[in-house]
């Protein structure tokens, strides 16, 4: 009997001692970013959080309250409830703190601070005279089905102006039973990675895509986070971000010292890092410091925002050459604090979006993206040669049809039944949906073709619409490679119902060599120009369902023109163009050019033509089937050189002209982007009007606003009247930043640009040109306004407003409101 009442004594005290493991993590209430080592009491027990903003606390009494703290934020008070496993404490930002920020200490920046003095010796790159490895690399698009929900939901989805519509969603449920059996994507590729002090290189051993006989060649340049921790500025989805081992990353971030570890036998410095700026989407995470050398040797990296971003380094520690190389690389991606779709690489890899649904009930945001590179058969300091250094990634022939006993070789995760389905299951699905040919349309599409047969439609010359010939109706083709890789024509025809006049043009071309896509032309056309315009001609031709400016345009000069001409990719990160062109040149409208004394109211012009694009900044790739532009980075530069022959083939005048222009844009890791565009020309010698500089206008010449609404254009100059400013040297800026979009429900989710635009120009021969008033632009002229794009179906509204020292004096005047239209074609 005693040892009923001693066991029944053990229950009882238990009972009153029974304590409740509860998992916790504090977040910011805005930006849902966690706070590390944020903290926290209960029970008169103090400690932190870790740099997840994670903790665990042991719960033996209910009543007694979680208390958090951190700088910078109010103290949020929470009571554990009973049977709640999990909880999420939201610290709001106390306004009143001026600084919600922490301080580096001293020995901890000095341990930073080391890291950066060496890192020369440290990086492998710049610490090594050479090295080159075979890296495995797999991608795959997955979700981990214990995430999703499998039930079916009811859901009401909104109807402009009439009652919600009740229907039974089963999206979460099939989602569900489809990640059980298999990845959504998958693809992996093996490369060689050859470096030495002055070059690198990328070859590619091995790749093969789900759904794929031919790769996607710009996967193959995907680059979603450095290679290197060492790199500054680092990047992450193509977005530069000041690497915190970096002297102005040191600005931004504060560093804290955790603790020492050992790693290969080595001690190293636990640091965590973070944003001054707590509630930024900057960089923040762990880096493992040698204690010795100074050198990274493991590195967490995190990013909370519109995506949420892991990133995990490590290194084998290489004893002989002291330095810490790399062995592993991780790098997973999925749905952060955002409603909208997400977009990666231009649409390479998206995250969908329901704006009908809320995003707990949404499955696919439980996807993500996943990759992981491993390093193999690495030699160090031997010598290497590497071949075509000029080419960053080259991918040959062989690489496109490597057998699976290859392959097996690779099959670490063999466990992974998922991973086999997948091949399996997408490569069926690619064959029964079209989807390589679905791409390769896309592709034709984008650059404005149509293929058909052995031709290559050309949509932008089917219907167009000016002032001079009403509507255009036309045909244009170029012949593609089914009938020939070698040689093509390109030709068009076109009949104005206005005019009731009839343009063509013709274009034979012959590919001299395939890897520099170098191809020799003749041209005749007989058409109709926009006066006083700049066309690079080494600009990329990109598809527009329309082209809004030529609408509201009159003033045209016909022109008979033929020409030969050279294009070239053979000069590194340079697209290049050699022609000579002789034009017969007859003003459509009241013009006449004195010259010498002479009246001139048509002329001929030879000329030769030497034009650049230089990117210096982009990447490229040599593929089967060329050149590939697969890093695009900013700034671009364009040169053209135009000179007037005297004496040859009857040419009127003699004059030169040389354009410039240069782009740059910068997007950042919240979906915002700003850009910048400087243009200028200048022409010396004889130049008729039809070759002068009008600074791209786009606005009528009414009294009232709403005569002028027409259709906004890209680039050009919204309250300048057309015909209004010639100019045979000018500059031109503009400076835009388009902000996020902003969810006003419906479907209707503006995305607002602000933009200004100037330009200064002069003109030094007016006596020349008769038959048509204009002004010149000495004083300058100055416009800024606001776009609301995308507003309902890709149509939006701008605004611009007319300023400076050519601000006209009805204040109405000054004022151009636009109708914006973005066409989306889903590739």
């Amino acid at each position: 009997m005693k040892y009923f009442w001693l066991f029944l004594s053990l229950i009882i005290t238990n009972s009153f001692v029974a304590q409740t493991k509860i998992k916790g993590q504090v977040i910011d209430f805005d930006t849902k970013v966690p706070i590390a080592f944020a903290s926290v009491s209960y029970n008169n027990t103090n400690f932190n959080t870790d740099w997840e903003g994670k903790f665990l606390v042991e719960v033996n009494d209910f009543k007694l309250p979680i208390k958090v703290n951190f700088k910078g934020y109010y103290e949020k008070i929470t009571y554990p409830q009973p049977k709640t496993f999990n909880i999420t404490i939201k610290l709001v930002n106390d306004l009143n703190e001026k600084k919600a920020e922490i301080y580096t200490e001293n020995n901890v920046n000095n341990i930073v601070k080391k890291v950066i003095e060496n890192r020369k010796l440290n990086d492998p790159e710049k610490g090594l005279s050479s090295f080159q490895y075979k890296n495995y690399e797999y991608l795959q698009v997955t979700a981990n089905p214990d995430s999703i929900a499998s039930k079916i939901d009811t859901i009401y989805k909104k109807r402009f102006l009439r009652k919600p519509l009740m229907k039974l969603d089963s999206t979460n449920y099939k989602f569900k039973k489809f990640s059980e059996k298999q990845h959504l994507y998958q693809t992996e590729k093996i490369n060689l990675i050859q470096h030495n002090q002055f070059q690198n290189k990328e070859t590619v051993l091995a790749t093969r895509m789900a759904g794929f006989k031919q790769p996607v060649y710009e996967y193959l340049g995907l680059k979603l986070i450095s290679y290197s921790v060492y790199e500054n500025p680092f990047e992450i989805l193509e977005i530069p971000v000041q690497n915190p081992i970096s002297n102005f990353g040191r600005k931004l971030y504060n560093y804290k010292l955790i603790d020492t570890v050992t790693i290969d036998g080595r001690k190293a410095y636990r640091i965590y890092f973070e944003p001054k700026k707590l509630n930024t989407n900057r960089l923040r995470g762990l880096l493992y410091i040698d204690t010795i050398n100074y050198a990274i040797c493991k590195a967490y990296f995190r990013i909370y925002g519109v995506v949420n971003i892991n990133a995990t380094y490590t290194f084998d520690y290489k004893k002989d050459i002291d330095i810490w190389f790399p062995k592993n690389r991780k790098f997973k991606v999925s749905k952060g604090n955002n409603h909208e779709d997400i977009k990666l690489l231009g649409g390479t890899i998206k995250f969908s979006s329901d704006l009908d649904l809320t995003e707990s009930k949404n499955a696919t945001d439980q996807a993500y993206v996943l990759i992981e590179s491993t390093p193999f058969d690495i030699e160090i300091n031997k010598s290497i040669v590497i071949s075509k250094p000029r080419v960053k990634i080259d991918v040959p022939k062989s690489s496109l049809s490597q057998e699976e006993d290859y392959w097996n070789i690779f099959k670490n995760d063999s466990l992974d039944k998922r991973k086999l389905r997948t091949y399996t299951s997408i490569d069926s699905l690619s064959l029964s949906e079209k989807i390589e040919h679905k791409l390769f349309l896309g592709r034709k599409i984008i650059n404005g073709y149509f293929p058909v047969s052995i031709f290559d439609i050309d949509l932008r010359s089917i219907i167009k619409y000016n002032n001079f010939e009403g509507f255009r109706l036309g045909l244009g083709a170029v012949t593609n490679s089914k009938l020939s890789e070698k040689y093509k024509v390109a030709f068009y025809g076109a009949y104005g119902l206005k005019d009731e006049a009839f343009k063509f043009g013709i274009t034979p071309s012959y590919l001299l060599e395939t890897k520099s896509e170098t191809w020799i032309s003749a041209s005749y056309t007989d058409d109709i120009s926009e006066i006083a315009q700049t066309n690079f001609v080494t600009d990329s031709r990109r598809f527009k369902i329309y082209d809004p400016r030529p609408i509201n345009i009159s003033t045209f000069y016909n022109n008979k023109m033929s020409f030969v001409f050279v294009e070239s990719k053979f000069l590194p990160k340079t697209s290049s163009y050699f022609g000579i062109s002789h034009n017969q040149i007859q003003p459509l409208f009241d013009y006449t050019f004195i010259n010498d004394d002479k009246l001139y109211s048509n002329y001929t012009i030879t000329a030769v033509q030497l034009a650049f694009q230089w990117n210096p900044f982009s990447n490229y790739m040599q593929t089967p089937m060329g050149k590939i532009e697969y890093e695009k980075k900013h700034p671009k530069f364009s040169l053209q050189l135009t000179q007037a022959l005297p004496n040859v083939l009857d040419n009127d005048f003699t004059f030169s002209k040389i354009d410039f222009k240069t782009y740059y844009e910068l997007p950042y890791l919240s979906g915002q982007k700003s850009s910048i565009l400087l243009q200028t020309g200048i022409a010396f010698g004889d130049v008729p009007l039809t070759h002068l500089y009008s600074i791209v206008p786009n606005n009528l010449n009414r009294d009232a606003i709403l005569q002028r609404i027409t259709i906004a254009g890209k680039n050009s100059f919204e309250t300048m009247f057309f015909n209004e400013f010639f100019s045979d040297k000018y500059a031109s800026l503009q400076l835009k930043h388009t902000f996020n979009k902003v969810r006003l429900g419906y479907k209707i989710n503006p995305e607002f640009t602000v933009v200004t635009r100037m330009a200064i120009g002069s003109n030094n021969n007016n006596n020349q040109h008769l038959g048509i008033g204009y002004k010149t632009l000495e004083d300058g002229f100055f416009e800024s306004g606001v776009e609301c794009n995308k507003i309902f179906k890709g149509f939006g509204l701008v605004a611009f407003y007319r300023y400076g020292p050519n601000q006209l004096a009805n204040f109405d005047d000054n004022i151009a409101i636009k109708i914006s239209y973005y066409l989306d074609l889903g590739f």
